[in-house]
């Protein structure tokens, strides 16, 4: 068997149709079939199920490809010893990001990133984290950026920053006249929250919990997007709580509508994730460094606390 051919039955795995795991591979369909006939025939066995329709992994067919991802990215760690030894970084680099980063920590750091490392070929996802957790295993991401600790044996985390809640309080709410505000001031039955599926209303969920032990959930106002959140805040809806840098985009007239916590400051960790094999990690470097020194000039807080991501 050749390491070609392993490659090409993960690219089936992953399409489930042998055309668009040709054109994934840049070789015919043909082609492709042909060198998948050649490694069943030699280990003796079926490894798709070619009768269904998508195509389906047979048992042991699901066996071969876990260790072929293995296998594969054993190969390719020999590429990365080469690379790190002439000092190259470049190649493609797949980087997946949360709903609630993207749109904040992107514009500050990729316009200088590409400049300082041309030859990188960046291609970015925004995913959920579980989305994350689900492609760094299978090997269809090279890193992530994420909310952080997530507590996953086959994920390794080196934190960028630490990044405060701030209160979002309009005109007619209870808190309005406080200029800064306690955890404790809190309650979830007056909070605006995301939609299920984002890390940072788990976070807020749990910060609201520490002070509630029983949370009913049924009243509650969720929205896809921080801005949506914000806007049904003006409108009364109640308060919310955003991510520091976002508030950094808010317009001036409503930023007396901004509280921030006394300290320790509830926060979250956002850190570079990758998988435990630790590949192409001279690129996760550059993309920390890069990172993390921008972002010093944008968040000076200290005194924090790390409120978790995960859903309790």
């Amino acid at each position: 068997m050749t390491i070609t051919q392993l490659k090409y039955a993960l690219a089936i795995a992953e399409h489930q149709n042998f055309t668009k795991a040709a054109e994934k591979c840049f070789v015919t369909q043909p082609t492709l079939s042909t060198q998948i006939q050649k490694l069943e025939d030699e280990l003796d066995i079926v490894i798709f199920d070619r009768g269904k329709k998508p195509i389906e992994l047979t048992d042991v067919g699901r066996k071969i490809v876990y260790q072929a991802r293995n296998i594969v990215n054993e190969a390719d760690r020999i590429q990365d010893i080469v690379d790190q030894q002439k000092g190259f970084i470049g190649g493609e680099f797949r980087l997946g990001i949360i709903p609630t980063i993207m749109p904040t920590l992107l514009p500050m750091f990729l316009n200088t990133f590409i400049k300082k490392f041309p030859k990188v070929k960046l291609k970015i996802e925004e995913l959920t984290t579980e989305e994350i957790l689900s492609r760094l295993s299978d090997g269809h991401l090279d890193a992530a950026i994420a909310a952080t600790p997530l507590e996953s044996d086959n994920i390794k985390e080196r934190v960028l920053y630490y990044e405060p809640f701030v209160a979002y309080i309009p005109e007619s709410h209870r808190l309005k006249d406080k200029r800064t505000i306690d955890v404790s001031d809190l309650s979830i039955d007056d909070m605006l929250l995301l939609e299920d599926g984002h890390c940072f209303r788990d976070g807020v969920i749990n910060l609201c919990k520490s002070f509630k032990d029983q949370i009913d959930e049924n009243f509650q106002l969720e929205s896809g997007s921080i801005e949506t959140l914000i806007k049904l805040s003006n409108e009364g809806m109640g308060m919310t709580l955003l991510p520091y840098l976002h508030t950094l985009d808010i317009k001036e007239k409503l930023n007396p509508n901004l509280r921030h916590f006394n300290e320790p400051s509830p926060a979250r960790e956002v850190s570079i994730i990758y998988h435990k094999s630790e590949l192409k990690m001279q690129i996760i470097d550059a993309m920390h460094n890069v990172i993390s020194g921008i972002i010093r000039g944008a968040i000076a807080f200290q005194n924090v606390e790390i409120i978790s991501p995960k859903a309790k």
